[in-house]
């Protein structure tokens, strides 16, 4: 796998201070796409051992309450592997934290994969320019879903996140 950038201290990409890791590959090519440097699979940085123990370092960080995964797309096969030893040891290492998720694909198509029981909230759906929407709290157009995840398996049913801080 390969990711593009890695913020740090990210405020923009769900609630709070968070790290965000941008993974490389995308297949949807969302037309208006904010970063599609990012929809081929060798963009950017070699994601290793070190990578991985990087981000574990930066997300123990008090002021974070968790991880974003964005991309290109956490979702694509090429991604899934690396993507669920991180959300998975993250969630067994450090609970507490958070773990978002951005993907084109929609909740019916992903919700049987294994990374979402260590998911929190996933954002779904393609990026739709003639939807796009800059009100949207955490997604670019109103197509969008930001699902609850563990409500929503445990219901069989999607159940849109709530926020529980007023967004200004």
């Amino acid at each position: 796998m390969y990711y593009g950038a890695i913020k740090h201290l990210d405020i923009a990409n769900g609630p709070g201070i968070r790290v965000s890791l941008f993974v490389s590959g995308c297949r949807n090519h969302c037309d208006g796409c904010f970063q599609p440097e990012t929809w081929a699979f060798d963009y950017g940085h070699k994601f290793t051992g070190y990578t991985f123990q990087n981000l574990l370092y930066l997300i123990d960080n008090p002021h974070v309450v968790g991880l974003s995964i964005l991309g290109g797309d956490p979702f694509e096969p090429e991604n899934q592997s690396e993507v669920l030893e991180l959300c998975k040891t993250l969630k067994f290492l450090r609970p507490a934290k958070t773990i978002w998720m951005w993907t084109g694909y929609l909740w019916e198509d992903v919700k049987d994969l294994p990374v979402l029981q260590y998911v929190d909230v996933l954002v779904d759906g393609p990026f739709v320019k003639e939807l796009k929407n800059l009100s949207l709290a955490y997604r670019g157009s109103s197509n969008q879903r930001v699902i609850d995840v563990a409500k929503s398996l445990t219901g069989d049913q999607i159940v849109e996140w709530k926020m529980d801080i007023p967004m200004g």
